[in-house]
C-alpha cells in the first residue's frame, strides 16, 4: 500500500511540475510579447512617457506616445487606449487612429497601451483569451494582447486591504476646498489605471503612469483628452460619452451630429464625487476637455457564455441573444437584435466618436489657433461614411496597416 501511495504521489507531483512548467512558459511569453504597431505616414515621432515622470524610467509603465502632427500648428488632442486591457475596442481603436488618421493641422497624441502592465496578463478565473489575431489586406497576421482590467500583480504587489485614493500634491482652482478629493475603494483598485488619476509622482507604477499623463497634459497644454473604454451590454453607461462638466457642451454637439447620422450615443455627466477617473480628475486638474467613451462588449459581460477569441471579435453569444429577447431587450443597453455586437462595430463607434469630438472641439473653442484638422475626417458626413464602411466590412484587419 505504501508503494502504491508513493507512486501516486510521484505521478501527482510530476503532473504538477508539467502543469507549472506549461503555465509558466505561457505566462512568460505573454509577459514579454511586444505588439507590432505599424505607424501611419502622419506619425512624426514618438517619445517615452517618462519625459513627464522620471520615476517611470525603466518600468513597464514607460510606454511610447505617438505623435500625429500636421504641417500647420494648431490645437492638441490626446487619445488614451488600453486603460482597461480586457476592453479590446479601446486598445484597437487607438491603434486604428494612429495608423489611419491624417492630421494636417494641430497634433493628435495617441497612447494605445496606457496600462501596458494590464496587457501582460489576464483576469484570474475569467477564462479569457490571451491574444487577438487579425489578417491585413496583404495577408499578414497581426497579433494583439487581450489583457486584464488591472495592472499585473508582478509589477505591483501586494494589494492593500483598502485603497485610499488621493490627489496627492496636486492643487487646482477648479476643485473647491470643501470637495472631498479622496475616496476609499477596494484594495485591488490600486491597480486600476482609471482609479489612480491625477496620480502620484513616486507612487505605485499605476499611480506614476497617471501622474505622467496629467503632467503631460498640463505641460503640453493639451486641449482635449479622450479615454476609450468598453462595458458589459447590461451596464447602464453604454454607447455613451461620459463628460466632465466643462466638456458637456462639446459632448452634446458630438452626440447630436452623430445622432443625425444614425450613430446613437448618450451623454453621462461625470459624477463629482467619483474620484480617480479620467473624466473627473483630468477635467479638474488640467485645462483639457476630459471625456470617456463607452461601447458595449459582450465578452466582458456577466451573461456571456464561453469566452474565447471568437466571442471577443464577433460579439456573437447565444446567452446575450436570449437576454435580448426578454422584454424587448429591456435587460440590455445595446442593440443586440442582430445577434452580435462585433469588435469592428465597436471600434468603428470609437473612431467615429473621436473624429466627431475633434470636429466639435473646433467649434467649441472658436479659435483657429487651437483647431485640429484630420483630412480623412473633414466633416460629419465623412465620419459617417467611414463608420458605415467599417461596419459593413466586419473585418478589423482591413483597417490595420
Amino acid at each position: 500500500m505504501k508503494k502504491k501511495g508513493l507512486i501516486s504521489t510521484c505521478i501527482i507531483l510530476c503532473c504538477a511540475i508539467v502543469l507549472a512548467t506549461v503555465t509558466g512558459i505561457s505566462f512568460n511569453k505573454k509577459r514579454n510579447f511586444v505588439e507590432d504597431i505599424v505607424v501611419g505616414s502622419n506619425v512624426k515621432g514618438t517619445f517615452k512617457l517618462d519625459e513627464y515622470n522620471e520615476n517611470l524610467k525603466g518600468t513597464i509603465g514607460d510606454v511610447d506616445v505617438y505623435v500625429l502632427k500636421g504641417e500647420e500648428e494648431g490645437g492638441k488632442v490626446l487619445v488614451l487606449g488600453g486603460t482597461h486591457a480586457n476592453e479590446p475596442a479601446g486598445h484597437m481603436a487607438a491603434i486604428v487612429i494612429l495608423e489611419q488618421f491624417q492630421v494636417s493641422k494641430g497634433t493628435v497624441y495617441v497612447i494605445p497601451n496606457i496600462c501596458q502592465s494590464g496587457l501582460t496578463h489576464n483576469d484570474p478565473l475569467e477564462g479569457t483569451p490571451q491574444y487577438l489575431h487579425f489578417t491585413t489586406k496583404n495577408g499578414d497576421v497581426r497579433t494583439f494582447h487581450f489583457g486584464s482590467r488591472a495592472s499585473n500583480p508582478i509589477d505591483q504587489w501586494p494589494d492593500p486591504d483598502t485603497y485610499l485614493h488621493t490627489s496627492g500634491d496636486w492643487t487646482s482652482a477648479k476643485v473647491s476646498p470643501d470637495v472631498n478629493t479622496t475616496q476609499t475603494l477596494s484594495g485591488s483598485e490600486v491597480r486600476n489605471q482609471n482609479r489612480c488619476y491625477p496620480g502620484i509622482a513616486d507612487g505605485t507604477v499605476t499611480e506614476r503612469v497617471s501622474y505622467a499623463v496629467t503632467n503631460m497634459i498640463n505641460t503640453l497644454k493639451i486641449d482635449m483628452v479622450i479615454d476609450l473604454h468598453e462595458s458589459s451590454p447590461e451596464y447602464a453607461v453604454n454607447n455613451a460619452i461620459v463628460a466632465h462638466q466643462d466638456a458637456l457642451s462639446l459632448a452634446s454637439d458630438t452626440v447630436l451630429q452623430l445622432g443625425d447620422r444614425d450613430i446613437l450615443l448618450r451623454i453621462e455627466p461625470s459624477p463629482a464625487a467619483l474620484r480617480g477617473l479620467t473624466h473627473r480628475e483630468l477635467g479638474d486638474y488640467t485645462d483639457a476637455y476630459a471625456l470617456l467613451c463607452e461601447v458595449g462588449n459582450p465578452s466582458q459581460g456577466r451573461f456571456r457564455g464561453y469566452t474565447d477569441e471568437a466571442l471577443a471579435i464577433t460579439g456573437k453569444d447565444p446567452c446575450y441573444t436570449d437576454a435580448y429577447a426578454i422584454n424587448g431587450g429591456a435587460l440590455l443597453y445595446v442593440d443586440y437584435s442582430s445577434g452580435d455586437f462585433p469588435l469592428s462595430l465597436r471600434v468603428a463607434r470609437h473612431v467615429a466618436t473621436v473624429a466627431q469630438l475633434i470636429d466639435s472641439m473646433n467649434f467649441e473653442v472658436d479659435d483657429e489657433a487651437r483647431s485640429v484638422i484630420v483630412d480623412n475626417f473633414p466633416d460629419p458626413d465623412a465620419i459617417k461614411e467611414f463608420y458605415d464602411e467599417m461596419v459593413a466590412a466586419d473585418d478589423l484587419g482591413l483597417y490595420l496597416n
